[in-house]
């Protein structure tokens, strides 16, 4: 029997009595899929599975998305290699939603562990419908109907200003052009409203001047950044982190360098956010 552990007040739950290294049921596709809508990010213990059932879980919530940046497990172009090495650091410490520079951002992620540091490495993640919900009336009024660019370059720009780096990513910069998405969306299957624009692609808020946009978009990054619409994970060997990309964010916390770590992430196909 499937069973979910709350981890904190907004969002976040462990889940045990499920065994991912088998083929998964509809019965039980359907409550992790449940949970997930639920909790926003839903973790998994001590799940030793196989690039292959990564893949087949993943494909259990829909059709699946590649990233045109990262570097992917052979034989599985739609798993990307999430490395921090001591000769090569990540770069991602912003908080984010996945790939919101898509006309179609994922709706969720799956992301499991094969080499995690000795200490640190842990990974936040934010209720975007909790922060949502905390706004006051008068600023819920001034978000409804505003919309927001989002920028593949953008959030890339570190990559592109390398040696080369424009040149490795040119054909990604040429394939994903800036996309509008609305500044609060509505989850498609809960029905909550969620603050959706984050400080890793989001350039600006249309409409509204420079110095306007700005402060708005640091209003709400802050926002939603409060420590009561978050949790956090530690992982561990064979850890899985699923989560619901429409409704939150999430943020690595980059203090194990200059230690080895190593994730594997798939991404799942999403709708056009309204």
């Amino acid at each position: 029997m499937i069973k979910a552990i709350p981890i904190a007040g907004a969002l976040g739950a462990h889940i045990e009595g499920v065994d991912l290294t088998q083929p998964l049921t509809e019965d039980v596709s359907r409550d992790i899929r449940r949970l997930l809508v639920e909790y926003g990010v839903i973790f998994f213990r001590d799940q030793d599975i196989t690039p292959a059932q990564q893949k087949a879980l993943a494909q259990s919530f829909g059709p699946l998305q590649t990233h045109p940046a990262y570097d992917t497990v052979d034989g599985f172009p739609e798993i990307t290699i999430l490395e921090s090495t001591p000769e090569k650091p990540t770069r991602i410490e912003a908080w984010h939603t996945d790939m919101t520079f898509r006309a179609h951002p994922p709706m969720g992620t799956v992301l499991r562990s094969v080499i995690v540091p000795p200490r640190g490495g842990d990974t936040l993640w934010s209720s975007t419908a909790a922060a949502y919900r905390g706004l006051s009336e008068p600023m819920k009024t001034l978000l409804d109907g505003l919309t927001a660019v989002h920028d593949f370059s953008w959030g890339f720009k570190e990559s592109l200003s390398e040696p080369g780096g424009r040149e490795r990513l040119a054909d990604a910069v040429a394939a994903n052009p800036p996309v509008r998405h609305p500044v609060i969306r509505t989850h498609p299957e809960s029905g909550d409203k969620v603050i959706y624009v984050n400080s890793l692609f989001t350039t600006h808020i249309e409409g509204l001047t420079r110095t306007e946009s700005a402060a708005l978009l640091q209003f709400l990054y802050a926002h939603i950044a409060t420590d009561e619409y978050t949790c956090r994970f530690a992982w561990q060997p064979h850890s899985i982190a699923i989560w619901d990309n429409r409704s939150t964010q999430h943020k690595p916390i980059n203090d194990y360098f200059p230690a080895h770590r190593q994730l594997l992430r798939i991404t799942i196909d999403g709708d056009l956010p309204f």
